[in-house]
C-alpha cells in the first residue's frame, strides 16, 4: 500500500473517530494502538514526520505520543 501524507491523515483520523466515544485520554490511547499494531513501518513514518495539519484533536495527540517512542 502506497500511502500520501493526504490518505495518511484522512487515515488517523479514520481511527481516531471510531474511538471518539471514549474518554479523551482513552481514544488516544486506541489510537496508538491501532496504529502500532496495524500499520507498516513508512506509514508509522509519514504520520510521525507530520506537522499535525489536517488532524483532529484525537489523531494530533496520538501522533504527539508516538513522536515519544
Amino acid at each position: 500500500m502506497s500511502a500520501t501524507g493526504d490518505s495518511i491523515v484522512r487515515m488517523a483520523n479514520q481511527i481516531a473517530i471510531a474511538f471518539r466515544t471514549k474518554p479523551f485520554d482513552v481514544a488516544v490511547a486506541a489510537t496508538v494502538d491501532h496504529i502500532v499494531k496495524f500499520w507498516d513501518p513508512r506509514m508509522k513514518a509519514l504520520i510521525a514526520a507530520h506537522d499535525g495539519h489536517g488532524l483532529n484533536d484525537i489523531a494530533r495527540a496520538a501522533v504527539a505520543v508516538l513522536g515519544k517512542a
